[in-house]
């Protein structure tokens, strides 16, 4: 009498890496035993795995299935795959499988958090007061981010600019896409336009535009952090805004800044200009004011701009305007 709980045992899926692609230890040894004597038939086979002739044959079936066995015809009967193939096969159709089943819960996913804003719309937003708990909350959205992140940069500021440089820097070293529209206002203060360079060096997409309506950080355009209030006693307070209407309307209005901006960057030039003069024109492609610029550059206003009146004379442009086009149409902007 054959052993019932003995043999569904024996075809449970194995701990070795067979059970990875979904042979179990019963069936890893019929495969074994046809590759070793492929010519024995089912009888034989049966015998060498220590089962019986209608076990086998309910294994070779499931190799047929698996791809581990090739199919009787006119050249004889039963014959192996070579493993070689045969588990090279399983594992793509594995990996397929796997590809499907996170392309399902992705959707899944997102029934589930529609369904959570149903049944209680305040786990829409959550509330951040204070530097730390304001910067914890950004690291948790960077450390999440997995494809692009997006951010209007504008005082005030509610975290320290070191700790934020550095999980930007970080994404950007994931590879992942990071796009910044920063307020020419923000950028009159020397560091955060050294900041906004380094940033750019260091492969964020930045631009420029004279205001920005609001602090703001978009992750993947499901999740959005913006500041609430500012306090006079300098307590901040911010809201994290999970994947809703809310933060698509978000992301549609940081493109629509995103489209009327000018890139900033470090000018590459060609050896015509000095550096001093690069440095004038990346100033003044950034939109900052004279008094900014002139106080950036160390020099009066007078001397500012006479070096602009220079400039335009040199590159045949009739306005400040058509300044930016030359310098534009020779990479130094």
């Amino acid at each position: 009498m054959v052993n019932t709980a003995h043999d569904q045992a024996r075809q449970t899926p194995a701990t070795s890496p067979w059970g990875v692609v979904g042979v179990s230890a019963f069936d890893e040894r019929v495969y074994r035993t046809i590759l070793q004597q492929p010519d024995i038939g089912a009888g034989g086979w049966a015998l060498l795995a220590g089962a019986s002739p209608a076990q086998v044959r309910e294994s070779c079936n499931r190799l047929l299935g698996l791809g581990l066995l090739q199919a009787p015809d006119s050249m004889g009967g039963l014959r192996a795959v070579d493993p070689r193939v045969a588990i090279r096969a399983l594992i793509r159709r594995r990996e397929t499988e796997s590809e499907l089943l996170a392309s399902t819960a992705e959707e899944m996913a997102t029934a589930y958090e529609a369904g959570l804003l149903r049944e209680e719309p305040s786990r829409l937003v959550e509330v951040a007061s204070g530097e730390g708990a304001i910067a914890a909350r950004l690291e948790e959205l960077y450390a999440r981010a997995e494809y692009e992140v997006c951010l209007f940069d504008t005082p005030p500021y509610l975290a320290p600019p070191a700790p934020q440089v550095d999980l930007q820097a970080d994404l950007l070293r994931r590879g992942i896409v990071s796009r910044g529209v920063y307020a020419a206002t923000a950028l009159e203060d020397p560091k955060v336009l050294a900041r906004a360079w380094t940033m750019a060096e260091l492969g964020e997409q930045a631009r420029v535009l004279p205001s920005v309506p609001l602090k703001l950080l978009v992750v993947d355009g499901c999740r959005a952090m913006l500041p609430l209030t500012a306090s006079e006693a300098g307590g901040y307070c911010a809201v994290v805004v999970w994947h809703s209407a809310v933060t698509e309307a978000l992301q549609k209005l940081f493109e629509l800044a995103w489209q009327q901006a000018t890139p900033l960057g470090r000018p590459v030039g060609d050896g015509e200009l000095t550096a001093g003069e690069l440095t004038l024109i990346r100033l003044l492609s950034a939109g900052m004011k004279d008094e900014a610029v002139a106080r950036h550059l160390g020099v009066s206003l007078r001397t500012l701009r006479r070096r602009v009146s220079e400039l335009q004379e040199r590159l045949g442009a009739a306005s400040r305007f058509q300044l930016g086009v030359r310098a534009a149409q020779r990479g130094w902007v």
